[in-house]
């Protein structure tokens, strides 16, 4: 039976923290888009979590979702729903291979760790993306209990151990009578990118609409010479932004705290962004943004009058707290379950459970 070897990772230069994939990342690309999937295998119930989930995303949009409770993989947009049934019943059985092969996963990797009970997660996170300038690129990686665990170089098709634990799994995969890597590469160069550029063709009314940022800045002067500035961006589509303070006109200053880029329910995002500097006469602060629905970069001036958040900014700074901490709790409780990603097949959602390499 095909057990948990078939986790994938980026090279080592795209490989990021599994808390930032979770919260998720982006630069400003103006009309980049990316198919992402999301696997999730947890060591045993009552964890609150599904035992096994998969969920995909084309850019920042939920398209598809399955879940060991409901079995089915399900449509998350309009535009998804137009496919036919014959897609959701394939996407479905993958998925339900996946899930059977996924319930060893975890099973497996915490024998790597002498573990004999308790809840582990592993997570897999894989996908492709077309970018503004033409490039493309794919990653894969798998993390447990919210560390990295090993990761594809998609360059060589080769898995690399990002942990002691891995290095037996990676020794496998990269057996040339196994050629997991290569099968995984092919996955992302030729079959993720066209089935992206499907959904693209799809959504693109969706996908590509721009909404342009509003931006409210505000700060507070304390008795130690130092003044907090706040700059709060909100209501902006699509997801990539970057919100910066600058000093004097010129000089970017290091942000104290950025709270991650979190969505409003009508579709649009927030983020905000701290900075603490000294209070003196003559220096003037701006808040910069960069967004794709902006035809050059938006700067709003910090007057010293303005101590408090303009009305209607507080709800929004609560809001995102409240965000933050639901998905903090989340990522907690992630790294106490174990999670795995899968590998995938010539359909867009996962891997059939056939190329599934044993741990």
């Amino acid at each position: 039976m095909l057990v948990f070897e078939d986790l994938n990772i980026p090279p080592r230069s795209e490989k990021m923290p599994l808390i930032l994939l979770i919260l998720g990342v982006s630069g400003v690309y103006g009309d980049s888009h990316s198919l992402r999937y999301y696997t999730t295998a947890v060591s045993a119930p009552g964890s609150g979590l599904p035992v096994f989930s998969m969920v995909g995303y084309v850019d920042d949009r939920e398209i598809s979702n399955y879940n060991s409770h409901t079995r089915r993989c399900l449509p998350k947009t309009e535009w998804m729903k137009k496919l036919d049934l014959e897609y959701w019943e394939r996407q479905t059985q993958i998925a339900q291979n996946n899930e059977a092969v996924h319930k060893n996963s975890a099973q497996t990797v915490m024998k790597r760790f002498n573990q004999t009970g308790g809840i582990h997660i592993v997570q897999r996170m894989y996908g492709c993306e077309l970018r503004d300038d033409g490039s493309t690129a794919g990653y894969q990686q798998v993390g447990y209990d919210g560390r990295d665990f090993l990761y594809l170089d998609t360059q060589r098709g080769i898995w690399i151990p990002a942990m002691h634990e891995a290095q037996i799994t990676t020794q496998r995969w990269n057996k040339p009578e196994e050629r997991v890597g290569e099968m995984q590469k092919n996955y992302l160069e030729n079959i993720c990118t066209v089935w992206l550029k499907k959904y693209i063709n799809n959504g693109r009314e969706d996908l590509e609409r721009r909404v342009r940022p509003v931006v409210k800045v505000w700060g507070r002067q304390h008795p130690d010479g130092v003044t907090r500035l706040q700059c709060l961006a909100y209501g902006f589509h699509p997801r990539a932004v970057d919100v910066k303070w600058v000093r004097n006109g010129e000089d970017h200053i290091p942000s104290d705290e950025a709270s991650p880029i979190l969505p409003h329910p009508d579709g649009t995002y927030q983020t905000r962004v701290s900075v603490e500097v000294p209070t003196r006469e003559g220096d003037t602060y701006s808040c910069h943004v960069e967004h794709s629905s902006l035809e050059k970069n938006l700067s709003v001036m910090w007057e010293p009058d303005n101590s408090l958040p303009p009305a209607g900014t507080a709800a929004a700074a609560i809001c995102c707290l409240l965000v933050v901490a639901a998905v903090i709790a989340g990522v907690i409780l992630y790294k106490k379950k174990k999670s795995v990603y899968n590998p995938t097949s010539t359909s867009d959602v996962g891997s059939d459970s056939s190329n599934n390499p044993k741990a």
